[in-house]
C-alpha cells in the first residue's frame, strides 16, 4: 500500500519531491544518461553549492549517476531540509542543515573545502572567493569552476582584474539558455508568487517598484504587470531604463520612486542598491524584498540596528522607523523564492542545471590547459540543450537548406 506524501517521514517526501521534479527535466537526464556512458566525470570530485531543493538535487544525482565523486553545500536559509535528508539517504555527501546560521554556514563551507572538490558548481561565488581566501591547497587541485548568478560573476571579473583569480570559471549565468528563460521566465515568476504566498496580499493595483531592469528585472516587472501591478522602474542604465519605457513601464530615480511604492523589488544584485534613506522616504507597511540576489541590496544593518524587529507572519518582519511608520520585509532581505519559496519553475531549472552539468563536462575536458578567467559556455553544447528542449515540447526547427545559408552569406 502506497503512502501518501503528507503522511510520509521527512526523507520520504524529499525523496518524493525529488522525483517529482525529475519528472520535468528531460535535459538533465539525458544529459546524464551520455555523460554516464562516456565516463568524462568518472572519479572526479564534484562540488554543488547551489540552492539546495529538489531540482538542484536531481543535478547533484545526475552527477552522481555519471561518475563523478559528488558533495553539496549550501546556507541555512536556502536549504530544504528534507531534500537535503534524501540526498544523504541517497549516499552523497551534504554540508547544508536547513536551521544553521551564518557561523554554522561558514563552518560546513569549510567542511565541504576539505573534501578537496576539483570542480565547484557554485552561486554567488562565495565558495569560489572563500577557497581563494583560506584554502590555497584547494585552489591548486581546482581543475575550474561554474558559476550561476550575476551576483557571483560580478566579484569574480573583480578578482581576475585584480589578478586574485587563480582558475578559469565558466560563466553559466552568461548563457543564452540561461539568463533568457531561469532570470527573465522563472526567477520573475517564481520571486512574484512568492511574494503573493507569503503575504496573501494582492498586486493588482499596487505600485511596484523594480530596483534594476537586467533579466531579472524584466521578468519581476513583467509578472508583476501581469498580476494588474503599476510597475516603476529604476535604472542605472539609460538603454535598460529606456526598454522598460518601451515595456510599458515609468522610469524614475529610487528617491523619486520611493513616496509611491507600496512593494519594491531589490534585483540588481549590487551592495546598497536601497537605502536606509530610500526606505525613510517610503509609505507606511511598504514591502521590500530581494528577487535573485541577497540581503546586502536592502540595508538592512540599519534596519535592524533600529531594535524594533517584530515576525508579524512567517516570512515577513515588521520594522518600526524612528517617524513611526511600518516597513516589511519578505524573508530578511534575502532572496525570497529560495528561502521562502520553492525557486525557480522545474522547466525552467532543467536548462540551467543542465548547463551546469555540462560546464563540469567542459571543465572536465579542457579546462586543464586554460590559464584563468572568466569563460564562457561552449555555443554548441548551449545549443544542443535547447534543441533537447524543444524535441521534448514538439518543436521542430526550420531546417537549413542550401539555399537560405547562400542568401545568409550572400552581401
Amino acid at each position: 500500500m502506497s503512502v501518501g506524501i503528507d503522511a510520509a517521514s521527512p526523507v520520504e517526501s524529499g525523496t518524493a519531491r525529488i522525483q517529482w521534479a525529475a519528472r520535468g527535466m528531460p535535459v538533465l537526464r539525458s544529459i546524464s544518461e551520455r555523460l554516464a556512458a562516456s565516463g568524462t566525470l568518472a572519479g572526479l570530485r564534484v562540488g554543488v553549492g547551489l540552492v539546495l531543493e529538489p531540482k538542484t538535487a536531481n543535478l547533484a544525482l545526475a552527477l552522481r549517476d555519471a561518475g563523478a565523486e559528488v558533495s553539496v553545500y549550501c546556507p541555512g536559509r536556502s536549504t530544504d531540509q528534507a531534500t537535503a535528508d534524501a540526498l544523504r539517504r541517497a549516499g552523497l555527501q551534504v554540508f547544508a542543515e536547513g536551521d544553521a546560521d551564518d557561523a554554522r554556514d561558514l563552518e560546513l563551507a569549510r567542511e565541504y573545502l576539505g573534501t578537496s572538490p576539483q570542480i565547484i558548481l557554485d552561486d554567488g561565488a562565495s565558495i569560489i572567493r572563500l577557497a581563494h581566501r583560506e584554502f590555497p591547497e584547494v585552489v591548486d587541485g581546482l581543475l575550474g569552476a561554474a558559476e550561476e548568478t550575476t551576483s557571483g560573476v560580478r566579484p569574480l571579473h573583480a578578482m581576475h582584474g585584480d589578478g586574485a583569480l587563480r582558475v578559469p570559471v565558466i560563466s553559466v549565468n552568461d548563457a543564452k539558455s540561461k539568463y533568457l528563460f531561469d532570470n527573465v521566465y522563472g526567477t520573475g515568476q517564481s520571486c512574484v508568487m512568492t511574494l503573493l504566498d507569503v503575504t496573501n496580499l494582492q498586486l493588482a493595483g499596487r505600485v511596484v517598484v523594480v530596483v534594476g531592469y537586467g533579466w531579472v528585472g524584466k521578468g519581476v516587472a513583467k509578472h508583476a504587470a501581469a498580476f494588474g501591478a503599476r510597475v516603476l522602474v529604476t535604472e542605472l542604465d539609460p538603454i535598460k531604463a529606456l526598454q522598460a519605457v518601451h515595456d510599458g513601464h515609468r522610469v524614475l530615480s529610487l528617491a523619486e520612486a520611493a513616496p509611491e511604492a507600496e512593494v519594491v523589488f531589490a534585483a540588481t544584485g549590487i551592495a546598497g542598491a536601497v537605502t536606509f534613506a530610500h526606505v525613510e522616504r517610503m509609505p507606511d507597511d511598504v514591502i521590500l524584498a530581494t528577487a535573485g540576489g541577497g540581503d546586502f541590496e536592502l540595508p538592512m544593518s540599519e534596519l535592524g540596528a533600529l531594535g524594533t524587529a517584530a515576525t508579524v507572519r512567517p516570512g515577513v518582519t515588521a520594522y518600526t522607523m524612528p517617524s513611526g511608520r511600518s516597513v516589511l520585509v519578505i524573508s530578511e532581505g534575502d532572496c525570497l523564492n529560495c528561502t521562502d519559496g520553492e525557486g525557480n519553475p522545474i522547466e525552467v531549472m532543467d536548462l540551467s542545471l543542465s548547463l551546469q552539468a555540462l560546464a563540469a563536462e567542459q571543465i572536465a575536458v579542457e579546462a586543464r590547459d586554460w590559464p584563468p578567467g572568466i569563460y564562457p559556455i561552449s555555443a554548441e553544447l548551449e545549443a544542443a540543450v535547447a534543441i533537447t528542449r524543444l524535441q521534448h515540447e514538439g518543436a521542430s526547427l526550420e531546417p537549413l537548406t542550401p539555399q537560405l545559408e547562400a542568401a545568409m552569406r550572400s552581401w
